[in-house]
């Protein structure tokens, strides 16, 4: 019998309105007590005094890069950082070389993670073959080998009406899309957000309605087949609103942000010189965008806060800004950042951060259930709110060392990781 007792912690969980400091005894993958005092000599003890026990963390939106691209990232190195950042289980997106866009790629994506043993990789498939924006995949099928969405992530499927036929097709699985919000024709060529910023550095913007324009037409899209849309990576204040209009007309519709639109702006590409480990798609925005986006996350028009992890071969970033490849390593670092930058300084309570990293992204996908309810399964991710650490990128488990918070002290940490009652990263001596 395999028995866990995390003892002492403050255990946190959004969905069962839980806030209290308890053990929790883990007994065959399950939670099968929470009470003020338990005592089990039988069980593997975990201090977590003065630690935060919460529902297993998910990241909603990574690139694994395999197969095809493993010099970037490999399942096991992207699943062995998500365990290290925090994240109990990923959404992998179908990018990679050849597409995943059949039954023995999404299955070949489960098998590698399971042989691994880290986090729980949940793939997404694409909408369309190839992601050439033209035949629509074989969704039926690819939902029952374990696909649990759909997305050309990385390209917009440019053409509405396969986006169309798209969300009316998927909707006979209850499988949402999840769209890759750019019009291209606002986009190609250019490298950083249209203002003032991108004006005083000479390098071409991307306008915010490039964004806009995809999501209202999906939106509507989904309103006009009650098809189910997920809005990747939102990046906008008018993004949120039309999002949050949407729901309240009923639209069946979900939303993300990534950390790092959470906490820069464009200011940074100007204050770091050029970096390229700034440039990203969508790219940062501005102050006002960023307090919009984390409004939506406090009232939860957004549902999940991801990583959108980009992990590239260091050459693909040592070039030109404008020829540099879009994207940051994020699985290492997100969970910090969220407490430090956010929690830590008031603009999302704990709780609410709790669901945007749990609850939330697991009711996107309908992933399994994030809670400590009894008889849940044990996906849990363990905080200290008082480690500080500072980023290190040699010291990531990613292949991609690519992330702008190298040299940044953050403090509240994940440091232990529990998936499926096994313990899949401990940070020893902190716990």
């Amino acid at each position: 019998m395999n028995k866990i007792l995390l003892k002492g912690g403050r255990v946190i969980d959004p969905a069962l309105n839980m806030d209290c400091i308890a053990d929790v005894l883990i007994e065959n993958g399950k939670i099968a007590e929470i009470a003020l005092k338990i005592e089990d000599q039988s069980a593997e003890l975990i201090d977590c005094r003065g630690k935060v026990i919460a529902p297993g963390f998910i990241d909603a939106h990574v690139h694994l890069r395999e197969p095809g691209l493993e010099y970037k990232e490999d399942i096991e190195s992207g699943a062995k950082a998500a365990v290290a950042g925090g994240f109990t289980a990923v959404c992998c997106m179908p990018n990679t070389k050849p597409i995943c866009d059949n039954r023995s790629l999404v299955e070949f994506i489960q098998r590698r993670a399971e042989q691994v043993g880290a986090a729980k990789v949940y793939p997404l498939a694409s909408i369309t073959k190839g992601e050439k924006g033209e035949e629509l995949t074989e969704m039926g099928e690819l939902k029952a080998c374990g696909a649990v969405g759909v997305s050309d992530d990385g390209k917009p499927v440019i053409n509405g009406e396969v986006m169309r036929n798209a969300l009316e097709y998927s909707s006979m699985f209850n499988l949402p899309v999840a769209s890759h919000l750019e019009d291209p024709y606002l986009s190609e060529g250019r490298v950083m957000h249209h203002g003032a910023v991108s004006t005083r550095l000479g390098l071409k913007g991307i306008p915010s309605a490039a964004e806009e324009i995809m999501a209202y037409r999906d939106l509507q899209l989904a309103k006009l087949v009650n098809g189910k849309i997920h809005l990747c990576h939102l990046s906008t204040a008018n993004s949120v609103r039309l999002l949050q209009q949407a729901q309240q007309e009923g639209i069946q519709a979900t939303g993300e942000v990534t950390i790092h639109h959470l906490i820069l702006t464009d200011e940074i590409v100007e204050q770091r010189n050029y970096d390229t480990n700034t440039k990203i798609n969508p790219p940062l925005r501005s102050e006002t965008d960023r307090k919009a986006l984390v409004q939506g996350v406090r009232n939860g028009v957004i549902s999940a806060i991801v990583t959108d992890h980009a992990p590239h071969h260091l050459d693909d970033k040592r070039m030109e800004f404008d020829y540099a490849a879009f994207g940051i390593s994020g699985l290492e670092t997100a969970v910090a950042l969220v407490l430090d930058r956010l929690v830590g300084r008031g603009e999302l309570t704990l709780h609410e951060a709790i669901r945007a990293l749990s609850q939330g992204p697991a009711s996107i996908y309908a992933l399994p259930s994030r809670t400590l309810a009894k008889g849940a399964v044990a996906n849990i991710t363990i905080l200290d709110l008082e480690e500080e650490r500072i980023v290190d990128p040699k010291s990531f488990r990613s292949k991609g060392k690519n992330t702008p918070y190298a040299g940044w002290t953050l403090k509240g940490w994940p440091i232990c990781t529990l998936v499926e009652g096994q313990v899949r990263y401990r940070r020893e001596e902190q716990i």
